[in-house]
C-alpha cells in the first residue's frame, strides 16, 4: 500500500498534459472521437444501417443517423442480451448496467463493452484524481482508502458469458485487483443489496479504516455519515478520520445538503462534484472555485446538444461546442463507444463557461413544471429550497412537487412534499420565503405568480421522517442511486404518496 500509492499519485499528476490538449483544442478532439466511433462501428450491423463507412462529416453523420431514445435501440439490446455480437459496436458485449432511475417501473439494460469501461468509465474516474491532486499538489489522499458507497444490485447472470447489474457493481466487478488496496468496503458488502443492512455494514466496517474520501450520493451519504457518528459517539467525520479529506458526490444537486455536509464532515473537507451515468462519464469538477463540471472530450463519447425546445420536434435540431451558449438548457445527445448512437441521455445541461467547456445539470428532461407556462426546472427548486432553509433556519432531506391544476373553484398551484431534518419554526414563513426564491431564478415562474392570475402560493406538506424511503422500498428502488424525482409536470407520483401516507393513517 505505501509503494503503491505514491506511484499511483505520481501516474494521476502525469495525467495532466493530456487534459490539457483536449481542454486547449476541444472541436478537434471531439472530431476525432466521432471518427475513431464510426471507424470502429462501420462492419457493425447499424453501422451497415447507416452506411458509416461514408460518413466522414459531423452534418453527413447527423443527416444519416437519426436521434434515438431507450427503446429505439432496445431491439438490438434484447438480442445482445441474447447473445448476439457486432450489433451496435465490433467488440463483444458481456456486461450491461441496469439503470437506476425511478421515473419508469421498467429497466434499461445499457451496453457495456471494454472500450466503455476502461476510456470512458475508469479512464473518467482516474481524471478526477488528476483533477483533484491539480488543485491539491499536496494532497495525502492516497496514503488512506476510499469509501465507496456504490449500488445495491448483485450481478446477475443472463448465461455463462453475459451479466447485468447496476453500473457500480458493474465496475466494481471487473475493476483490477490492485483497487482493493485503496477502496473500502470490501466487494461482498459494497454489493449489498438489502440497503438498511448495508449502512449498519459499512459503518461497523469501515470505522477503524484509514478513510480519506467518500464517494456517493448525498441523501444515502448522510445516512451512512450519521450512523458513524452514532456509533463513535464522534461530532465529526474529522474526529472518527482524522485524515479525511474529500467527499466526492454527484446523481443529485448538493445546493440542498451542503451545509449539512458541512456540519456533520467538519473543518478543511474539500468537495468535488463529478457527472457519471450507466452511458458514461461526462464531467468533473476542475476547479473548486468555479461553478460548473469540466466536459469530458475526450473519453470515448462524442456530443451534440439539443435546446430543449426541440424535444418531441420530428426532425430536431441539435447543435455543437461552437454554438452553444451559457445558460440555456440543452439535452445531450451523445454516441459513444458502448454503442450508443446519436442517444439522447434524458437529462438536461447548462454551460457555465466556454474557455474551458463547463456545464452543470439543471435537470431532467421530463423533470419540470410547466403545467401553466412557469418552465420550473431542478435547478430552480433546489435554489430556491437552499434559499428558503437559509431563511427559517431549517433543513431539508428530500421534496418532490408537482402541478395541482385549475378547477371550479381556484387557479392553480404547485403542491409540495417535503421532508426535513429540521423544520422551520413557522411553516407558513418557509412557503413565502421559497415562493419569492422561486420568482428571483424564474422570471416566467414570477409573470404566473403576479397576482395570482395563473398560480397561486405553493401548497407545502410536511411529511413524516423515512416517507420517501418508504415509497421507494414499495417500488423496489430502495438505495444506491436510486432518487426521488424532484419534480413532475403531472401528478402520478406525489398522488402515490399521498395515498401511501394516507393508507397509514
Amino acid at each position: 500500500m505505501k509503494i503503491l500509492s505514491p506511484a499511483i499519485s505520481r501516474l494521476a499528476r502525469f495525467r495532466y498534459w493530456k487534459i490539457e490538449h483536449w481542454v486547449n483544442d476541444p472541436v478537434a478532439a471531439q472530431r476525432e472521437v466521432l471518427q475513431d466511433l464510426i471507424t470502429h462501428a462501420q462492419h457493425t450491423e447499424i453501422g451497415r444501417k447507416y452506411g458509416f463507412h461514408e460518413i466522414f462529416k459531423i452534418c453527413d453523420f447527423k443527416k444519416r443517423v437519426p436521434i434515438h431514445e431507450y427503446d429505439d435501440l432496445k431491439p438490438y439490446i434484447e438480442r445482445l442480451m441474447n447473445g448476439e455480437q457486432n450489433l451496435l459496436w465490433n467488440t463483444p458485449v458481456y456486461w450491461f448496467a441496469k439503470s437506476s432511475g425511478t421515473t419508469s417501473d421498467k429497466s434499461k439494460f445499457i451496453p457495456i463493452t471494454e472500450d466503455s469501461l476502461e476510456d470512458t468509465h475508469y479512464q473518467g474516474a482516474k481524471d478526477v484524481l488528476t483533477l483533484y491532486y491539480q488543485q491539491h499538489p499536496d494532497s495525502d489522499l492516497l496514503t488512506g482508502k476510499g469509501l465507496v458507497i456504490g449500488g445495491s444490485h448483485q450481478i446477475n447472470s443472463l448465461n455463462e458469458e453475459t451479466h447485468y447489474g447496476d453500473l457500480s457493481a458493474v465496475l466494481l466487478q471487473n475493476t483490477p485487483f490492485w483497487s482493493t488496496w485503496i477502496r473500502t468496503p470490501e466487494l461482498s458488502i459494497a454489493l449489498m443489496d438489502e440497503w438498511e443492512s448495508k449502512i449498519e455494514t459499512l459503518a461497523q466496517s469501515t470505522i477503524n479504516e484509514n478513510v480519506t474520501s467518500i464517494s456517493g450520493v448525498p441523501t444515502w451519504t448522510l445516512v451512512l455519515i450519521k450512523r458513524i457518528l452514532e456509533l463513535t459517539g464522534a461530532a465529526t467525520l474529522k474526529e472518527v478520520w482524522p485524515n479525511f479529506e474529500l467527499y466526492i458526490h454527484g446523481g443529485v444537486s448538493f445546493t440542498p445538503y451542503k451545509e449539512q455536509f458541512k456540519k456533520l464532515m467538519g473543518e478543511d473537507i474539500n468537495y468535488l462534484e463529478m457527472y457519471n451515468a450507466s452511458e458514461g462519464f461526462f464531467a468533473a469538477q476542475d476547479n473548486p472555485h468555479e461553478d460548473g463540471m469540466l466536459l469530458y472530450l475526450e473519453h470515448g463519447i462524442f456530443y451534440e446538444f439539443m435546446p430543449v425546445e426541440e424535444y418531441g420536434k420530428p426532425d430536431p435540431l441539435t447543435i455543437g461546442l461552437r454554438d452553444v451558449v451559457i445558460g440555456k438548457n440543452y439535452a445531450p445527445v451523445i454516441s459513444t463507444n458502448g454503442g450508443l448512437w446519436r442517444y439522447l441521455l434524458g437529462d438536461t445541461i447548462q454551460f457555465t463557461s466556454l474557455i474551458p467547456y463547463r456545464i452543470k445539470v439543471s435537470g431532467r428532461l421530463k423533470h419540470y413544471m410547466n403545467a401553466f407556462g412557469e418552465e420550473v426546472i431542478v435547478d430552480n427548486t433546489d435554489k430556491a429550497i437552499a434559499i428558503a432553509c437559509e431563511k427559517t433556519n431549517s433543513i431539508v432531506i428530500d421534496y418532490t412537487a408537482a402541478p395541482v391544476y385549475f378547477s371550479d373553484e381556484s387557479n392553480g398551484a404547485h403542491e409540495w412534499l417535503i421532508e426535513f431534518e429540521k423544520e422551520p419554526e413557522n411553516l407558513p414563513r418557509f412557503i413565502y420565503e421559497l415562493d419569492c426564491a422561486l420568482k428571483s431564478v424564474n422570471s416566467d415562474y414570477e409573470a404566473k405568480r403576479h397576482k395570482d392570475i395563473a398560480l397561486r402560493m405553493p401548497i407545502i406538506h410536511s411529511v413524516a421522517h423515512c416517507t420517501f424511503t418508504s415509497w421507494l422500498r414499495s417500488k423496489g428502488k430502495l438505495g444506491g442511486q436510486h432518487k426521488v424525482p424532484r419534480l413532475s409536470n403531472d401528478r402520478k407520483y406525489i398522488d402515490e404518496i399521498i395515498s401511501m401516507m394516507n393508507s397509514k393513517d
